[in-house]
């Protein structure tokens, strides 16, 4: 059944190709282009189709497009999230699992790290892969920025590095082994297709009995705010609630260590404020 919404596929397609520049999909602009923003040509040679093809759907008179042909017009109109969820719907087309958790962290996301100077705050996405932290959260695991990328993953680190398991006490650490493997299980579900996700658990399967145990179980559950019981080298052992924000549009966590005021944590993250990464740099991460 051709569930095609022509008119207003039509009319979609020709504001969004209105809202492009040429400068943004790096065209000249031309001195005699009368068309607001792109043309349908190239469009057209932006998506890979022929021109005939794109302009029959701009004029509610073309057939239903495949999910390859969204998505390469979707890439070409440079559409938003919401945008492309909104054009499958009109093709009668409902989108998709997403590729794979988005890397980008917002920039407001950005500031807030920076805000938190006493608090140790970081940004993990749905396989716990750190993408954004500030001094003070780098001063309590490790200097990420000495990590290469593929090395800045909470999983990958507690279940093949058994110093940064030590960082936690039993309890704590039989709490992420089970909760983070249950939530990375529910990830693989959320996005089915992402190379990262897929290519993390076989890492992971070959290097660790514990995890492949765990994967085995198949339980699923979602992080949440708890407490935690971390050892520092240089500060030993801090008593922190974990606070977890989910920011839903990039399906990703702010992680967030605080303690009470007054106690000896509280007073040793001061102290982590002072002293920073310094001599730090080779310390394990929990």
């Amino acid at each position: 059944m051709d569930r095609v919404n022509r008119v207003e596929l039509a009319g979609f397609l020709r504001s969004r190709r209105e809202l492009v520049r040429p400068a943004d999909v790096g065209l000249e602009s031309g001195k005699r282009r009368r068309t607001p923003g792109l043309r349908r040509e190239e469009v057209a040679r932006l998506a890979g189709m022929s021109v005939d093809y794109y302009a029959r759907l701009e004029q509610a008179r073309g057939p239903r497009p495949s999910r390859q042909v969204l998505s390469a017009i979707a890439r070409a109109l440079q559409l938003s999230d919401d945008e492309r969820s909104h054009l499958h719907y009109l093709t009668g087309e409902p989108p998709g699992p997403p590729p794979g958790p988005p890397q980008d962290v917002r920039a407001g996301v950005l500031h807030l790290l920076d805000r938190l100077d006493d608090t140790p705050a970081f940004v993990v996405d749905a396989k716990y892969d750190v993408l954004a932290w500030n001094p003070l959260a780098a001063a309590l695991l490790t200097d990420f920025s000495a990590l290469p990328p593929d090395e800045r993953n909470f999983i990958w680190r507690f279940f093949t590095d058994p110093a940064a398991k030590d960082r936690h006490d039993p309890e704590g650490s039989w709490s992420f082994a089970r909760e983070s493997v249950a939530d990375l299980r529910a990830a693989s579900a959320r996005y089915p297709d992402d190379p990262g996700i897929r290519r993390l658990v076989e890492r992971l399967l070959a290097a660790s009995a514990e995890f492949a145990e765990l994967w085995a179980g198949h339980d699923v559950t979602v992080r949440r705010s708890a407490r935690k019981r971390l050892k520092h080298p240089s500060v030993g052992w801090l008593e922190l609630d974990c606070e977890t924000l989910h920011v839903p549009e990039g399906d990703q966590t702010v992680v967030l260590y605080t303690a009470a005021p007054g106690s000896p944590s509280y007073e040793a993250l001061r102290l982590l404020k002072v002293i920073g990464t310094q001599d730090l740099r080779h310390s394990p991460q929990s």
